[in-house]
C-alpha cells in the first residue's frame, strides 16, 4: 500500500480485533469452563496479532485474503469462547470486526495529528493507544448492553446475516478505498483526507449496525410476544374446554350416584355388590377433584389430573388457590398449564411408570407468593439463559412455555428459576405479595 504515511501498525489491528470480539464474548454465556477462558483468550490474541504481524508485508493481492482470514479467525475466537451457534458467532463477528476497524483508524488518526513531524516517546504512544480503545470499546459494551438487555439470544435468520455481511463488507471496502487504489475518484489524496475518510465511514457503519441489531432485538422481541400471546390464548381456550368438560362429567355421574339406588334391587348380592363397586370407582376416579380455593386453579388441575392418571403420572398437589386472588385467569392457565405440561412431557419419556411422578406446591412463604413444581428427570437437561432447551425438533417455534411463566411472573414483580437437583427438575416462581395485595 503506497501511501504518504505509515500505515496502522498490524498488532494494533490485531489487538483492536481481539478486543472487539472480547466486548461482544463478555455479553453471552461462556462455552469454556471458568479455568480455560483466560489462557485460551490469551492465545487468540497472540494467534490474531501474530497472523496480521506476519502478513504485514504481503503484496496488495494478497491483502484482501488476510483480512478474509482475519474476520475468519475473529468468528473463531466469538464461537469459541461464547455458547452461539454459527450465524450468531458471524453476526457478531461483523460488528466486532467493524468496531475494531474505528478504533485503530481512530486512534491512529489522532497519533498522526500529534505527532505528524515528531517521533513520541512510547509512553505517549501507548497511553494514548489505551485512552483510545478503553473509550471506544467502553462505549460499544455500554450502548450494546443497553440497546441489548438479557436475556440475550442471538436467533439469527441466514436473511438477517445477509444484511449485516453486505453492510459490513461496504463499509470495509468504502472505508480503505484509497488505501487500495490512490488513483480512483472517490478516493482521498492527502494523508489527512485518507483517515478522515476510513475514521468516518467506520463510525458510520457502526452507527449503522448498532441500529440494525435494535430493529433485530426489536423483531425477535415482537415474535416472542406473539407467541407468547398465541400461547396464552390457547391456554384460555383449553380452560374453558376442560370446564365444560368436567362440569358435563359431574352432571352425568350424579345421575348415576341415583341409579346406584336403583340398581340395589338385583336379587345377587354378590354381584350386585361388584357392580357397585365397580361403579363408585369409576365415579371417585372422576369426581376427585382439586379443591384448592380457586375454581381457576382446580379446574386446571383437575384436567391435568385426569390426564396423569390415563398416562400412569402420579401428580401430588398441596396448594392454596386462594392465594391467587390477584391473578388473572388468563394468567392462572399459563403459569400451571405450561408448568405442568412441561414436567407431564417430561414424565411420559420415563419407561418406568412408577418414577412418573410431578409435585405440585402453591403457598405463602415470608411475603411471597411461592410456587414450586417438581418432576422426577434422570437426564440432565441443557440449560440457555437460565432456562432448559426445547427438546422439540423447531427450536424457533417451541420453548416459549418457560418463557411465558418467566414473563407473566415479572408482570406480577416476580421472577423464577430452574435447575436440577438430585435428579428432580424444580420450577420456582416468586412473586411479592405486597404486589398481590396492591
Amino acid at each position: 500500500m503506497n501511501i504518504i504515511a505509515e500505515d496502522i501498525p498490524r498488532i494494533y489491528t490485531g489487538l483492536a480485533e481481539w478486543l472487539a470480539c472480547m466486548i461482544y464474548v463478555s455479553l453471552f454465556t461462556p462455552r469454556l469452563p471458568r479455568k480455560w477462558q483466560i489462557p485460551v483468550a490469551l492465545c487468540c490474541l497472540l494467534v490474531q496479532c501474530g497472523f496480521l504481524v506476519v502478513t504485514d508485508d504481503v503484496p496488495i493481492f494478497w491483502w484482501i485474503p488476510c483480512m478474509i482470514m482475519a474476520f475468519a479467525m475473529m468468528v473463531g475466537q466469538i464461537l469459541l469462547m461464547a455458547r452461539l451457534n454459527l450465524k450468531g458467532a458471524c453476526y457478531l463477528g461483523v460488528h466486532a470486526f467493524v468496531l475494531a476497524e474505528f478504533a485503530a483508524a481512530l486512534q491512529w488518526q489522532l497519533h498522526y495529528y500529534l505527532w505528524k513531524e515528531t517521533d513520541p516517546v512510547w509512553l505517549q504512544k501507548y497511553a494514548l493507544l489505551a485512552l483510545i480503545f478503553a473509550l471506544v470499546y467502553f462505549a460499544a459494551w455500554f450502548l450494546t448492553c443497553r440497546l441489548f438487555p438479557p436475556p440475550r439470544r442471538m436467533a439469527v435468520t441466514t436473511g438477517e446475516l445477509v444484511i449485516v455481511m453486505i453492510i459490513g463488507i461496504t463499509v470495509f471496502a468504502v472505508s480503505n478505498l484509497s488505501f487500495y487504489d490512490q488513483g480512483n475518484p472517490f478516493g482521498g489524496v492527502y494523508v489527512s483526507d485518507i483517515m478522515n475518510i476510513r475514521t468516518l465511514v467506520d463510525f458510520a457503519g457502526n452507527a449503522i449496525l448498532f441500529a440494525y441489531l435494535i430493529q433485530h432485538k426489536r423483531t425477535q422481541t415482537q415474535q416472542e410476544l406473539a407467541a407468547v400471546q398465541t400461547l396464552l390464548e390457547n391456554h384460555y381456550a383449553q380452560y374453558r374446554i376442560s370446564r365444560d368438560t368436567i362440569d358435563l362429567v359431574n352432571q352425568k355421574y350424579h345421575d348415576l350416584k341415583h341409579q346406584i339406588a336403583a340398581l340395589r334391587a338385583e336379587p345377587d348380592a354378590s354381584v350386585r355388590e361388584q357392580w357397585l363397586q365397580a361403579m363408585e370407582a369409576d365415579i371417585q376416579a372422576y369426581e376427585v377433584q382439586n379443591k384448592t380455593g380457586n375454581r381457576v386453579l382446580d379446574t386446571v388441575l383437575t384436567g391435568k389430573s385426569l390426564y396423569c392418571q390415563n398416562h400412569g403420572i402420579e401428580l401430588l398437589v398441596v396448594a392454596d388457590g386462594s392465594l391467587l386472588s390477584f391473578m388473572d385467569v388468563m394468567d392462572i392457565c399459563t403459569v400451571f398449564g405450561n408448568a405442568l405440561d412441561n414436567a407431564i412431557e417430561c414424565e411420559l419419556k420415563i419407561a418406568d411408570k412408577s418414577k412418573r411422578i410431578i409435585r405440585l406446591m402453591l403457598c405463602a412463604q415470608k411475603q411471597f407468593l411461592l410456587l414450586k413444581v417438581e418432576n422426577y428427570c434422570p437426564f440432565l437437561p441443557k440449560f440457555w439463559d437460565g432456562l432448559p432447551t426445547t427438546t422439540k425438533g423447531d427450536a424457533s417455534n417451541h420453548g416459549f412455555g418457560l418463557k411465558s411463566i418467566r414473563y407473566t411472573a415479572q408482570k406480577y414483580g416476580g421472577s423464577i428459576t430452574t435447575g436440577v437437583e438430585d435428579d428432580w427438575f424444580v420450577l420456582k416462581m416468586l412473586i411479592p405479595m405486597k404486589q398481590n395485595e396492591a
